[in-house]
């Protein structure tokens, strides 16, 4: 597929890594108020529209960060990061400074939102699958790999070491690195399981035997369908383990799997070349000491 791509970035995703990567002190302003996500987060983006030469871009928004429909089906899900009541432990540092970039990307032009109900994986996931390929998705979540579509021409900007060493997944590069092709892997994950999303998994298949069990069978619900098989060559204990299993799997399959069919709101993914309201970003540039990263980005944007 070619033509220029549509850069779909995670937005939670890149302030966070931004936030833990650059020490406050070494970015503040005048009266010491950290602007390290902010910084960071322009510097990441103005490096992506850079290097990858977009001609449409748009940042998703986690408007729910923990979905009550994934939670009625797991539980577990993302549990051990819940502050108090439902609000997702976040650094005040960090919390203080999402309204400024939020600010920063409306100055700019650059369009970013959330959807009610859902994650920003899940805005993206609709992005992928309603917009015009090429379509390259910017995250440091792997749950997205799921996403990568050669046919499609859909990719996954994976930035787990940092948007300066990014892996440009393709689904040969998923089935490399995990050993599932990337339709697979939202099933692969439901049975290894994610600590970091409080997903449990199945007890006793790890990584390598679930990519096994993909490899020989199919996504879960096909897994499913092959136990009540005496011939489908199970060894007795895996058998054993998925069976004692089966309603969690048909439980967090879908909490896996990014929906493809939120209802987004109006908006421009248009590449602005330049500032929609250059009197607004100057305006934050001073107040937020932002001035070296405001002009990197209006420059890559330019460019």
């Amino acid at each position: 597929m070619t033509g220029q791509p549509l850069l779909a970035v995670d937005a939670p995703s890149l302030y966070f890594r931004a936030f833990h990567g650059i020490p406050e002190k070494a970015a503040q302003t005048s009266a010491g108020e950290a602007v390290n996500a902010v910084r960071g987060f322009m510097d990441m983006l103005a490096q992506l529209i850079r290097t990858r030469h977009p001609d449409r871009i748009v940042c998703a928004l986690d408007a729910s960060w923990r979905p009550a429909w994934r939670v009625a089906l797991v539980p577990s899900y993302k549990g051990h990061r819940v502050a108090h009541g439902d609000v997702e432990e976040v650094p005040a540092s960090l919390e203080r400074q999402v309204p400024i970039l939020l600010e920063v990307l409306a100055a700019v032009g650059i369009p970013a939102f959330g959807v009610d109900g859902y994650e920003a994986d899940d805005v993206l996931g609709t992005l992928a699958a309603t917009q015009p390929g090429p379509v390259e998705v910017v995250s440091g979540d792997r749950d997205l790999f799921q996403l990568v579509d050669d046919e499609r021409g859909t990719r996954l900007l994976y930035c787990g070491r940092g948007v300066a060493k990014l892996e440009d997944a393709d689904n040969a590069l998923v089935e490399a690195k995990y050993g599932v092709p990337a339709r697979w892997y939202a099933d692969f994950a439901a049975m290894r399981g994610d600590p970091s999303d409080g997903l449990p998994g199945v007890p006793g298949v790890g990584e390598k035997t679930a990519a096994r069990l993909v490899a020989r069978y199919g996504g879960v619900e096909e897994i499913l369908a092959a136990l009540d098989d005496p011939d489908a060559g199970f060894a007795p204990g895996v058998r054993t383990k998925l069976a004692a299993s089966r309603d969690y799997l048909l439980k967090a399959l879908p909490v896996c799997r990014v929906a493809l069919d939120v209802k987004l709101p109006g908006f421009d993914p248009a590449l602005p070349r330049s500032p929609q309201d250059p009197d607004a970003l100057l305006a934050l540039a001073e107040r937020w000491n932002l001035a070296g990263s405001a002009r990197r980005l209006v420059d890559a944007l330019a460019g």
